[in-house]
């Protein structure tokens, strides 16, 4: 099937006469034993949950390998790292990728007797040798640089180190990790897979048994479940995955077109664009690129004026959602420029969204 069918039909139970196409959340956290057997199908909504497993299967689907979901997306690449990392092992982690997993690297990870090893997510990548996990995030955010995921992960793979993949913002339909070679995927949810801004969510899929175990017994034992009616909204959102990754895919490649023919714009990047450093690895990996464009306006006084000005663009540090929005990654203490702006495109007309970016630059 095609992405759109895909998407349309993931997760789905069969069809039953009076019986909607996707079943509301279930509300309930225990339910009826057997009062012999115990627990048949389901016994406590922390281990099992028929909304959660049905989101589940429709994420698996879609990533190519069994899914476990989680409260967020940081939850998800936590609960991947805790359960696969013991102390005295290393971990590679992207030096350009979502700084609050290298937080938790240099501060929780560090604690546990675990060393981390920082790595452009475009290379050169050191000899992993002596490495437990190599974790990427292709395309990085917030700077947009791909990796050639199949061939870090032969590289790690001959030096006896696992992979995981963070597909935030590549998406499934993006490209499947896992496809290319990585053991394990993490992403959050809560960006352009659900796309709606209004829940958060996070998942782990491999193909690997044992590690699906690890995994799912951390979730088990530590709790971190994302609620049904989150699960049911992801599940229902999903369906519309594909018409909205087209679209903000497109105002995307015309936002970064018009971006970069500015004398007072720098620093454009898009993978998608043919300028693109990482235009040629994300050709042949991905199978379309995300609607994130990320830009440089030079100081943070002009990226304010900027936003005020625009009146289709709201500032919010999330991404992927169905409205345009623009994020000053260096508020947060990312290693960024001051003027470096991630703009998350949204399902807009795309000539509404360019003339209304085009006047918001030249006011500022």
């Amino acid at each position: 099937m095609n992405d759109g069918t895909k998407v349309v039909h993931a997760g789905l139970p069969e069809p039953a006469a009076g019986e909607p196409f996707l079943p509301g959340p279930v509300f309930a956290a225990p339910y009826h034993l057997d009062p012999v057997e115990g627990p048949v199908g389901n016994g406590y909504a922390r281990t099992e949950h028929p909304t959660r497993r049905a989101l589940q299967q429709a994420i698996g689907e879609l990533e190519g390998g069994p899914a476990l979901v989680f409260a967020s997306g940081q939850a998800a690449i936590t609960a991947l790292l805790l359960s696969v990392l013991r102390t005295g092992d290393t971990v590679a982690l992207p030096s350009d990728g979502y700084f609050t997993v290298r937080a938790f690297a240099q501060g929780t990870l560090r604690g546990l007797g675990v060393g981390a090893i920082e790595v452009p997510t475009a290379g050169p990548y050191p000899d992993f040798t002596g490495v437990r996990l190599v974790l990427l995030e292709s395309p990085a955010n917030p700077g947009l640089d791909v990796c050639d995921i199949r061939a870090v992960a032969e590289a790690a793979h001959a030096a006896g180190a696992l992979v995981a993949v963070d597909n935030t913002t590549a998406t499934p339909l993006g490209q499947n990790p896992l496809a290319l070679g990585a053991d394990l995927v993490v992403a959050s949810g809560t960006k352009a897979l659900t796309g709606h801004s209004d829940l958060l969510l996070g998942y782990v899929a491999t193909n690997d048994g044992g590690l699906y175990e690890q995994v799912e017994t951390w979730r088990k034992q530590t709790g971190s479940v994302p609620g049904a009616f989150d699960c049911w909204l992801a599940h229902r959102s999903i369906a519309t995955l594909d018409l909205r990754l087209r679209r903000q895919s497109d105002n995307a490649a015309a936002l970064a077109t018009m971006l970069s023919e500015r004398s007072d714009v720098s620093g454009v990047r898009w993978p998608g664009l043919a300028t693109d450093p990482a235009f040629k690895v994300a050709s042949e990996q991905m199978r379309r690129i995300p609607g994130v464009v990320s830009f440089d306006l030079g100081d943070a006084a002009r990226v304010a004026r900027f936003l005020a000005a625009a009146e289709l663009v709201f500032a919010a540090t999330s991404f992927g959602g169905v409205h345009t929005t623009a994020d000053r990654r260096a508020q947060w203490g990312d290693d960024t420029s001051p003027g470096f702006v991630r703009l998350s495109c949204g399902i807009e007309d795309t000539d509404d969204l360019m003339a209304d970016l085009a006047a918001a630059l030249d006011q500022a």
